[in-house]
């Protein structure tokens, strides 16, 4: 089959590599899309390598048909489905665990699926699990028209939250508030910290990190969870540990690649029940910016590192 390597001047390029070999408690999925995420573009640039027992080539998520299953599976061959991955989504075919798997409901299409697994997961962990983000609590999410943060949006004004995000032109200001967001800051012209005063926040999803998060604790409400998923915006912050004190903040660092299968597996079970519905009957909607044949990953690649794209850069096979 074919995939997209890395070489060893973290340049992408087609090759040929052995097809996946069906094992136990897995199936084999012929996929039709990928999602792109930023973590590709690490491992790309040599930062980032894929959990062991994993393809070397990047791909976190994907949607395809299933061709090959074990006896007993409650999947079969022909099931159309998207799957979440550590790895390999750039590829023909890909060997997924099957709890990793998810239907493609009715009157979504697999483009769509593919642009799902990804970022609802990561939201879900990270607003539900980990954030306990409720009904009449604000939410602050960093990059609100990421494929995240359009995600984050989306999960957080279903749940009920007041959602204050940033985002970095006039047009993904217009796209944030299309899906939702209540407060939007463009961050080129606005003072982040002062607007978040304005609005306390209880959960913030950050993917930026850098000097802003601690410059942004002390808009925090009592008892506030702050969750950094990346560090887009720098690997360093000074901290004012009073603030985190006084106000009872938790501090949480959280990455969805390196949890187990089965964390994982269990992660998607409830992400079906409470957001797979929602995105069947169209109530939340993946938005996706552009689509490459997957020959051309590499241009795909400079679009998301540009930091041009409103929504997802997917693959099509």
């Amino acid at each position: 089959m074919k995939a997209i390597l890395i070489d060893d001047a973290h340049q992408l390029y087609l090759s040929d590599v052995p097809d996946p070999q069906l094992k136990p408690g897995y199936v084999v999925i012929d996929v039709y899309a990928a999602g792109l995420n930023r973590a590709d573009l690490l491992q790309a640039a040599g930062k980032y390598p894929p959990p062991p027992g994993w393809p070397t080539w990047p791909g976190l998520e994907c949607s395809g048909v299933i061709s090959q299953v074990n006896p007993g599976s409650k999947w079969q061959v022909g099931d159309k489905v998207c799957a979440l991955l550590g790895g390999g989504g750039y590829a023909e075919k890909v060997l997924v665990p099957e709890g990793m798997v998810m239907p493609v409901p009715d009157g979504v299409s697999m483009l769509e699926a593919a642009a799902v697994p990804e970022v609802y997961t990561t939201a879900f962990l990270n607003l539900v699990r980990l954030g306990n983000l409720r009904a009449g609590e604000t939410l602050f999410v960093q990059a609100g028209a990421s494929g995240l943060g359009i995600a984050a949006i989306q999960l957080g004004k279903l749940l009920g939250a007041k959602v204050v995000t940033t985002v970095g032109s006039p047009e993904k200001a217009e796209a944030a508030r299309k899906i939702g967001a209540d407060v939007i800051i463009e961050r080129k012209r606005e003072n982040v910290v002062e607007v978040l005063k304005q609005h306390s926040v209880d959960v913030a999803l950050d993917c930026a990190g850098g000097a802003l998060l601690g410059q942004c604790l002390d808009a925090m409400n009592p008892g506030g969870r702050w969750i950094l998923v990346a560090t887009l915006g720098g690997e360093s912050t000074e901290v004012p540990l009073r603030v985190l004190l006084k106000k009872h903040i938790r501090l949480m660092g959280s990455t969805l690649r390196s949890r187990s299968d089965e964390e994982k597996s269990d992660i998607l079970k409830h992400l079906g029940e409470l957001v797979m519905p929602k995105i069947a009957d169209g109530t939340i909607r993946p938005v996706i910016d552009r689509t490459f044949p997957f020959v051309e990953a590499a241009a795909a690649h400079a679009v998301l590192a540009a930091q041009s794209n409103i929504g997802k850069v997917m693959l099509t096979f």
